[in-house]
């Protein structure tokens, strides 16, 4: 008799953890609404409809989070923007699903010289190479993407930064 609070408590408990357990998803499976809206945000990207695919890839991203293909394809939306840093950040947000996502790690790296961090990118193909073991689309897309080099108004600005050696300052309001 002493027990019977003990088991009734024990029971309800066993009880509301496995009715909880039952409805969850498995992680590798994503909701069909979102990979719908995936394929309707690549359409429109393909079709050159950029304010149409961000929208459907936002949204398959508010349906499902766990969609990794939606990042990646607004990573892409993003660069075609000419957006280069939020592409690099959706393409992380992909690859912190799946790190070893290639297909994103080589965006990523497309993303990076187009932003002008050509080391960077440098890393991600070496990283690309190495998971693909053999030759394949993804580091062969990035190694040209690196050969080409960032868009000549990076280059320049870049450039422009660099501060002229000692003794090589411009000349000051002071001289004339």
């Amino acid at each position: 008799m002493r027990f019977s609070p003990v088991a009734i408590a024990l029971s309800l408990t066993l009880l509301a953890v496995s009715s909880g357990v039952n409805g969850q998803t498995a992680d590798d499976q994503i909701n069909p609404k979102s990979l719908a809206l995936l394929a309707e945000g690549q359409a429109a990207l393909k079709a050159g409809n950029l304010p149409a695919a961000n929208d459907a890839l936002e949204t398959a991203l508010a349906v499902d989070p766990r969609n990794r293909g939606a990042f990646v394809a607004l990573g892409r939306v993003a660069q075609a923007q000419q957006l280069p840093g939020k592409a690099i950040r959706m393409y992380f947000e992909a690859l912190s699903l799946e790190p070893n996502d290639v297909n994103a790690l080589s965006a990523q790296g497309e993303a990076m010289v187009q932003k002008g961090a050509v080391e960077r990118a440098r890393a991600n193909l070496s990283r690309v190479k190495a998971l693909c073991k053999t030759e394949c689309a993804p580091a062969t897309q990035l190694a040209a993407a690196i050969a080409k080099g960032p868009p000549p108004a990076i280059v320049a600005a870049q450039n422009s930064d660099k501060v002229p050696p000692k003794g090589q300052e411009k000349s000051t309001a002071g001289e004339q």
